[in-house]
């Protein structure tokens, strides 16, 4: 996984700068697994390359996740996250992948 950033202002311009990028599809959180389209993936199925993370100013809520994901079958595309959104039905493996480690 590359670096934690807050390389982008806002997370619209994150997103921007990816599809710039070419990743051009959007994952979503289902379960244990990334699911786009009908295809579903699970924790080693895909790769995190860039995350960005947002908090917001006063209120935790607020907080959003940008990760720029690649999967095995040759796919790029876009995960945002909010604050605590998927820790209730996630895996302890899909939560690890998708914590944000300082290295």
């Amino acid at each position: 996984m590359t670096n934690v950033t807050y390389k982008y202002a806002t997370v619209l311009v994150a997103i921007q700068n990816l599809r710039n990028e070419g990743y051009n599809v959007d994952f979503n959180l289902e379960e244990n697994c990334l699911i786009c389209g009908g295809n579903k993936y699970t924790n080693d199925d895909f790769e995190i390359e860039q995350v960005y993370r947002y908090e917001g100013e006063s209120n935790p809520s607020d907080e959003a996740t940008v990760y720029g994901i690649a999967s095995k079958d040759g796919l790029k595309g876009i995960l945002v996250t909010a604050y605590g959104a998927y820790t209730d039905s996630m895996s302890t493996a899909m939560l690890r992948k998708l914590a944000l480690k300082k290295e």
